[in-house]
């Protein structure tokens, strides 16, 4: 008999939602963070809050975009001299991030970043717990036991996966996501929407990180046209937010794919933001994986309004349809067309094939590639052809 489980944190959302802080418990809180969050004054808020529950707070802010482990050790020295009892990850992915692998490496200082894996044994909550607030609607790591970090010897991204790593709580505030421009609000949606159909159509899906996905992905076509022309309607804010946590609860109790791992790689190389890669990339590993999930995908074209003569030809308007949703929000089709020039893809190409290759989300993918055919699925994604292989 087989046996799953299904985890996730507790999850406090709505409008107003960072009110919750002023009911939690603690003495002392540090809040991980970087210096944009900070200017807008979303660290006040958050200290503010904390303050009327008593709890003094200190600040780190020098997280940066894909957070490297050099910034990873240098918030865990913080911790290790601050001693509080509360980690709050404020932010996009990269803060939360970098609070969760910090926070495991505090409460497990006989442990190495390479060590937070599935099958390492890790202790949490003996020193502090941890909080994640999200200012996007993207990532998801609010809710999931994963964590991308960047070796800064290797020039590459590592995937960190323990069940320990899912934060005890997770405040989803639309209202903190609303300050997103445009360009940021359509970028982590589609992370948020691949996140969404790699979790639907991997060989570790189930009951419910199915549910999650299905709701998740309704919500992004039909309101992310919404937020992205009108950052101030808070009905779509709410449903973005929601939708970017339900997704990654759901690939958190199932997985991603290839997209993911060729989403890494492009990040590592060419310094694409994580969001707007996945976007890129997404309808190009539909179409790949159309011949293994053509029935998954079918259904969930059928979500969103799209019938078919046969599931493979609905399968492929899904990934059409995905394409005419980032038209809407000025995503670009191709590696081409988001500027990367044709030499310097070819130049390190072969790069990216071994990254991709080497990345953890690339190894469950639902179907099974080479590296002749993963070179030419790069080629495709560059040029913006329909993949036919």
């Amino acid at each position: 008999m087989f046996v799953w489980f299904f985890i996730g944190p507790k999850v406090v959302f709505g409008e107003d939602a960072l009110d919750y802080l002023e009911q939690i418990e603690g003495s002392k809180a540090l809040i991980v963070t970087d210096k944009v969050i900070r200017e807008i004054g979303f660290v006040d808020q958050v200290m503010e809050r904390l303050k009327r529950a008593g709890i003094e707070s200190e600040v780190f802010d020098e997280v940066e975009p894909d957070p490297s482990d050099v910034t990873v050790m240098r918030i865990v020295e913080r911790l290790r001299s601050y001693e509080p009892d509360l980690i709050v990850g404020l932010g996009g992915g990269s803060s939360m991030d970098a609070a969760k692998t910090a926070w495991v490496l505090y409460e497990n200082p006989d442990k190495q970043i390479v060590d937070i894996n599935p099958f390492t044994p890790i202790k949490v909550n003996q020193k502090a717990r941890i909080i994640t607030i999200p200012t996007t609607s993207g990532t998801g790591a609010e809710a999931t036991w994963a964590a991308v970090v960047t070796d800064t010897r290797e020039h590459r991204k590592m995937i960190l996966a323990a069940r320990e790593l899912v934060p005890l709580w997770a405040i989803v505030d639309p209202k903190l996501a609303a300050r997103m421009p445009p360009k940021i609000t359509a970028a982590t949606a589609m992370d948020a929407l691949t996140h969404s159909v790699e979790s639907y159509i991997n060989p570790w899906k189930n009951d419910f990180s199915d549910a999650f996905a299905m709701r998740a992905i309704q919500y992004i076509f039909k309101y992310l046209p919404r937020a992205y022309e009108n950052g101030e309607d808070m009905e779509a804010r709410s449903k973005m937010a929601n939708a970017a946590t339900m997704a990654g609860i759901s690939f958190g109790n199932s997985n991603v794919g290839i997209a993911h791992g060729i989403a890494h790689a492009l990040g590592a190389v060419f310094g694409f933001p994580h969001g707007l890669v996945c976007g890129i990339v997404l309808p190009y590993v539909i179409e790949y994986n159309i011949p293994i999930s053509a029935e998954y995908l079918a259904e969930l074209a059928e979500l969103i309004g799209i019938k078919g003569q046969d599931e493979k030809r609905t399968a492929k308007a899904f990934a059409d349809r995905i394409r005419e949703l980032m038209r809407k929000v000025d995503i670009p089709l191709s590696l081409k067309e988001s500027g990367v020039k044709e030499k310097d893809f070819r130049e390190k190409l072969e790069r990216l094939i071994n990254l991709t290759i080497q990345d953890a989300s690339s190894t469950l993918n639902p179907r099974m590639y080479n590296k002749e055919e993963l070179e030419k699925l790069y080629k495709y994604i560059y040029y913006g052809k329909d993949v036919d292989f």
